[in-house]
């Protein structure tokens, strides 16, 4: 489990990358809200305008000058508010260490974004399992808006792919919980980079512009049976071959988005933690509409315990997300990855070997 906020993260060819930067912006930021903008020690002002904020941008984008902005979000599902940041970097930044090229972190601190308590009933007996279930449900949705509030914004198209995890880095994709693809018959673009990354070592905020074909031709270009780890619960899936990859993608993507979809089903355990859950979340909307110091009798419960996030490591439900654009969100919550996802929908399709 990651001691992290969740961490975003997208690519977009630098000609456009402002153009990018701007858009997310508008779609983050609570209007009117004050934004802290920095480009250098020198650089940087406070403001409430937008207009002002990335006219400076614009202005003194480029070279080593990368543009960071802090200011207030709500976000869509639960309608909290929090701080977020977010980041855009020129290629030469990215060249000499890849940060981005564009990134966002939701909050200032670990417990801005995850729940660390909720109310339960005063006189149930403690379920870890629905606990956590609520948990899950809590932050699950707003991963998604703020994902695609940085990587699509608006209709443009400039940013291709992006994903959330609840670690610092663009690790692998299979390794993230949420990706973004802007078009869905290059869903096996999740797979070729994280196998490029991790065979050869490369960093993904520096490939992840690169063409399915380029990245199909350096997946071949790796010896024959060459694996790469990954981090999977079972014996059979903690390492993926060269074999794998090429053959996933050379599986036609309607496939393969196919088999995601069959395989993102929620297990027995999860299935087994729902109903109660669902008794705590009415609980909780019960308190929400009560008057204060009124309501059905509850106590805070602590949801950070080992027992809480290891359930959501092994056990946490996968959405996959056809969105009206032709493109797709592959997700779960931040303290859990792809892989096994990824590795079922393969196992279905009779690629891994």
């Amino acid at each position: 489990m990651s001691e992290s906020r969740p961490h975003f993260f997208a690519w977009c060819d630098e000609p456009e990358r402002i153009d990018a930067f701007a858009a997310a912006l508008y779609a983050l930021v609570i209007p009117g809200d004050l934004m802290s903008v920095d480009l250098s020690t020198d650089i940087w002002c406070k403001t409430s305008s937008m207009d002002e904020a990335l006219a400076m941008v614009r202005a003194h984008f480029g070279g080593r000058n990368s543009a960071h902005v802090s200011s207030g979000v709500m976000l869509s599902d639960s309608e909290r508010v929090m701080v977020f940041s977010a980041a855009c970097y020129p290629e030469e930044s990215e060249r000499r260490r890849p940060f981005g090229p564009l990134s966002m972190a939701a909050g200032e601190r670990k417990w801005d974004f995850y729940p660390y308590e909720i109310a339960v009933g005063s006189y149930s007996p403690r379920f870890v399992e629905a606990e956590a279930a609520v948990a899950y449900h809590m932050v699950q949705d707003d991963v998604e808006d703020l994902l695609l509030r940085l990587c699509a914004p608006d209709a443009s198209g400039r940013v291709p792919t992006g994903a959330c995890t609840g670690e610092e880095d663009w690790i692998a994709p299979v390794e993230m919980c949420a990706t973004y693809n802007a078009n869905a018959t290059e869903l096996a673009r999740d797979l070729a980079l994280s196998w490029v990354s991790l065979h050869d070592k490369e960093s993904v905020s520096r490939i992840a512009g690169m063409s399915l074909e380029a990245l199909c031709a350096r997946v071949d270009a790796a010896p024959r049976g060459a694996r790469v780890p990954m981090k999977g619960t079972r014996e059979l899936t903690r390492s993926i071959s060269r074999e794998t990859v090429l053959k996933a993608l050379a599986t036609p993507p309607a496939t393969l988005l196919e088999a995601l979809e069959a395989a993102a089903v929620p297990d027995d355990a999860w299935r087994a933690a729902e109903p109660k859950a669902h008794e705590i979340m009415d609980l909780l909307r019960q308190l929400g509409d009560a008057p204060e110091g009124e309501g059905p009798p509850a106590f805070r419960a602590d949801i950070t315990t080992r027992g809480h996030t290891r359930f959501l490591e092994e056990h946490a439900p996968f959405h996959v997300r056809r969105l009206p654009s032709g493109g797709v969100v592959l997700a779960t919550h931040p303290y859990r990855t792809l892989w096994p996802l990824w590795s079922d929908a393969l196992f279905v399709l009779g690629l891994m070997s």
